[in-house]
């Protein structure tokens, strides 16, 4: 076996499984080069593609593909970069790989790639995310704002935050180390300013990772109610698929159905759940506890009853059970069995809709009503964002209000502004672990 050009040499195929017109195998590492010139005989000129032909160890034609060269620091990952892009058959592309492996370089681990990248200083920890955040990515909404975020949208918009903070802590601290100056390094007033400024850019930052979070990881809505009012009626209408199946058969679905739809750019991932009934029937008792898990989980509830009978006995003993914290819509199906026209109302127990989901008639009114509580269509300027992302944003702002509190101690005041600052550091990457950022790129496909 050849000596490899480094130890650190990583490629994957970078190309999803199976059959297809071309088959990309990225490499990442030192000297690559020499690495190139012993696989195809050819040392490749920088950024520039060029025909070879990829060889085996015994000089054998393994394919006739294109070959780019990446120097360092002008790549992906900030080190030397080689693309081989050969043809898609699941055996040339392995050989080419096994080929790879042979000439010194290991598999890359999942998303070690796009790591380098973080670590080379090439993009910062929030970009990295938005890379598999764009490829994960269900509606044009989301994919517009993950390449907002892959851009660094989301990041500038960060640093200039921290900026913010960075110079109030410096004239609070200048304070602090030099109180028998004759300076006044930072007025009361000044500071109060200062902050409120920040915390209203912040706040700001704060609702549009909302939605951005929404756009990610989508919404949760489980439709349930008793047996036989339309759940799965409800769902195929949404879905504008029959993703379930309809009979009028009380207790026809057993277990739960989900089905992926879009609201103004909004994903929404319905599940339609058992009938909530007491029931001795061993299956569907098994059904009605999964749809009880689902509920404990949803971001949203449409609680269906009948039109034709309302709300009974029965809708309000699964009311008294429904998470008091979810927002929830009551939906009276049928409302053209009970000749009522669709219509929304709002009171002091919340929404209630008719419409009919046989029909479509009102199903409109649910869907405004879903996207209202994802939290509207989301902006041109929305930039894509994860839980943890909002969770430090959170953080952060919590740190500006307890701050506001203690302004009259400026060793408390430091310290709270400290903690906010630290807090957005963590969405860039500034201050991380290794067990954090292993759990982020662990999540990434092997060769991105």
């Amino acid at each position: 076996m050849e000596r490899p050009p480094t130890p650190e040499t990583i490629a994957a195929v970078a190309t999803p499984p199976g059959r297809g017109g071309v088959g990309v195998i990225r490499v990442s590492g030192k000297d690559l080069p020499e690495f190139a010139r012993k696989l195809s005989g050819k040392t490749p000129p920088a950024r520039r593609v060029v025909l070879a032909e990829f060889r085996d160890a015994a000089d054998r034609l393994i394919d006739a593909g294109l070959l780019v060269y990446f120097p360092a620091p002008r790549s992906f990952t900030g080190e030397d970069v080689l693309e081989l892009h050969a043809h898609g058959g699941p055996v040339v592309v392995r050989l080419l790989l096994d080929r790879c492996i042979e000439l010194g370089a290991r598999l890359a681990d999942p998303g070690e790639f796009t790591r380098r990248a973080f670590v080379n200083g090439k993009i910062d920890l929030a970009q990295a995310e938005a890379v598999i955040d764009l490829i994960d990515a269900s509606t044009e909404a989301a994919a517009r704002s993950a390449v907002r975020s892959l851009k660094g949208d989301f990041s500038t918009e960060i640093r200039a935050l921290e900026d913010e903070l960075i110079e109030l802590r410096a004239l609070v601290e200048a304070t602090l180390d030099f109180p028998e100056e004759d300076v006044d390094f930072l007025s009361s007033e000044e500071a109060r300013t200062r902050l409120l400024r920040a915390h209203e850019k912040l706040e700001n930052a704060l609702g549009r990772a909302r939605q951005g979070s929404r756009l990610q990881s989508g919404l949760s809505v489980v439709i349930a109610g008793q047996p036989n009012v339309g759940k799965s009626s409800l769902l195929n209408r949404l879905a504008g698929v029959d993703a379930a199946i309809v009979t009028p058969i009380a207790g026809t679905t057993r277990d739960t159905i989900r089905a992926a739809i879009e609201i103004e750019g909004i994903p929404l991932h319905v599940i339609d759940t058992a009938g909530l009934r007491e029931t001795g029937e061993e299956i569907e008792k098994i059904g009605v506890a999964r749809a009880w898990k689902e509920i404990e989980e949803a971001d949203a509830l449409v609680v269906l009853v009948d039109a034709r009978t309302g709300i009974d006995a029965a809708d309000r003993a699964i009311a008294e059970r429904l998470p008091r914290t979810v927002p929830r819509i009551v939906v009276h199906n049928k409302a053209d069995l009970a000749h009522r026209a669709p219509d929304r109302r709002e009171d002091t127990d919340g929404v209630t809709i008719f419409l009919s989901a046989k029909h479509g008639d009102g199903v409109d009114l649910l869907r405004r009503e879903l996207l209202e509580i994802a939290g509207g269509r989301p902006e041109e300027d929305v930039f894509i964002a994860r839980a943890r992302h909002v969770a430090a944003l959170e953080d952060a702002l919590a740190h500006l209000d307890a701050a506001s509190e203690v302004e009259a101690s400026p060793e408390l005041f430091a310290e709270e502004l400290r903690l906010a600052h630290r807090a957005l550091g963590g969405i860039t990457g500034e201050f991380s672990s290794d067990e954090l950022l292993g759990e982020i790129f662990g999540r990434f496909c092997i060769g991105k």
